[in-house]
């Protein structure tokens, strides 16, 4: 079956989109070649704009995400100039106000600059469009600094989470992917795992002595996952996120290109192992895609000299049902939690999901050329995958891989 230019018109997509409707609009709901789901959530993405808009703009980066079937996105605050004080934020709220396609709630910044020497605005920056805190790309040095950030963001309250970059750069060593084999092998400088999960550990015990909300960015290796588990089974208001080149990539699949290089690297396949493990027994909350775009001559280093980042908006439902789903690892109704209803639920996103419609039978490959972001770099070109993305419906409009049908009816 191939997709036509009416197939979001075709008679068994209309199908499944009125039973999803009928039993609610929250589960997924299989129909044919179709499968309808609340749209998802991404709480971990990089919109460049204000600063680097020659990278990636609001109206790109929502356009991708309406095509990955996002209906919502978390922007991070490494822009210029850094969402640290109300008025640096209000720049960022009007271009989103101008551009944007679908809800995008900015992050605050942590620290001033992004520069862990003193902390922002963040009672000025405590309004319901900022989804939490981050200096995501830097993780906060000194321990004192992050213990006031966090008392400050309980004593504030309005259920806003501190979403925390863990890297300790005393432990970086000059690296750029995983410590591993690979880079061994290659003569390649490594990260070490231990530079993520000490700062994690030191996190969590601040998180809990001063009970703020926190959630670990991008977690990626297996201690981090024990320690997460931990943390919760002690009781802690803690929650993770994984991505999804950690849950089916390794150092193995790794090549001598910057659409590899991304910050936490690959791990090594007993850490994609154990993120895995933690999607099924609940200790990791979220997937969130981290989609970070560049230009192409910042990607074109190799390893060793590329920029890290990848895309991922436009293939991460594709990646995660032909990798997890189709092999019978993860259900769809899982995945929809992960995508959709636990993102909205820890960050407090009020807006109706919507839904969005993928036929899930036909396999096509991954084409950079074909997206709508500004990025192309990513581990998964050329690879062939099924979920191929129909149309995304939110707030009375409806958007097609052919354009914007507004206030269709269905």
């Amino acid at each position: 079956m191939s997709i036509s230019a009416a197939d979001h018109r075709s008679s068994s997509c209309k199908d499944a989109i009125r039973q999803f409707l009928t039993q609610g609009g929250r589960v997924p709901v299989s129909f044919g070649p179709y499968i309808v789901f609340p749209g998802f959530c991404d709480v971990h993405v990089h919109f460049r704009e204000p600063g680097f808009s020659y990278k990636e703009t609001i109206a790109t980066g929502t356009l991708s995400a309406v095509r990955g079937g996002y209906t919502a996105v978390c922007t991070m605050p490494n822009l210029n100039p850094v969402p640290d004080c109300p008025e640096s934020l209000r720049l960022q709220l009007e271009r989103i106000d101008r551009d944007a396609l679908i809800p995008v709630h900015p992050y605050g910044a942590i620290t001033r600059g992004e520069r862990g020497e003193e902390l922002a605005d963040l009672a000025g920056l405590h309004c319901p469009l900022v989804c939490g805190y981050s200096d995501d790309g830097r993780g906060v040095q000194s321990e004192e600094m992050m213990r006031r950030a966090m008392a400050e963001v309980k004593r504030l309250g309005m259920g806003k989470v501190i979403a925390a970059h863990c890297e300790d750069n005393a432990l970086l060593r000059g690296g750029y992917i995983h410590d591993g084999a690979y880079a061994k092998s290659h003569g390649h400088r490594g990260i070490s795992s231990e530079s993520e999960y000490r700062q994690l550990q030191r996190d969590l015990a601040l998180a809990a002595e001063t009970g703020c909300p926190y959630h670990a960015c991008h977690i990626s290796t297996k201690e981090s996952v024990a320690l997460i588990r931990q943390a919760k089974a002690a009781g802690g208001n803690v929650t993770c996120e994984t991505a999804p080149h950690y849950l089916v990539l390794c150092e193995e699949d790794l090549q001598e290109d910057g659409r590899f290089k991304m910050n936490p690297p690959l791990r090594g396949a007993e850490d994609r192992a154990a993120l895995v493990e933690g999607l099924l027994d609940g200790t990791i909350d979220i997937i969130a895609t981290d989609h970070a775009p560049h230009a192409a001559e910042e990607k074109a280093g190799g390893l060793e000299k590329s920029l890290m980042g990848v895309v991922g908006l436009e293939t991460a439902f594709p990646v995660l049902y032909t990798r997890l789903v189709r092999p019978g690892i993860l259900t769809v109704e899982r995945l929809s939690r992960l995508l959709s209803d636990n993102p909205r639920r820890r960050f407090s996103i009020p807006e109706e999901p919507g839904y969005t419609v993928f036929e899930v039978e036909t396999p096509y490959q991954i084409d950079p050329e074909t997206f709508a972001t500004k990025g192309r770099s990513t581990p998964f070109a050329g690879d062939t995958v099924y979920g191929r993305w129909v149309l995304t419906h939110w707030n009375g409009r409806t958007i097609t891989r052919e354009g914007d049908t507004a206030h269709e009816t269905i």
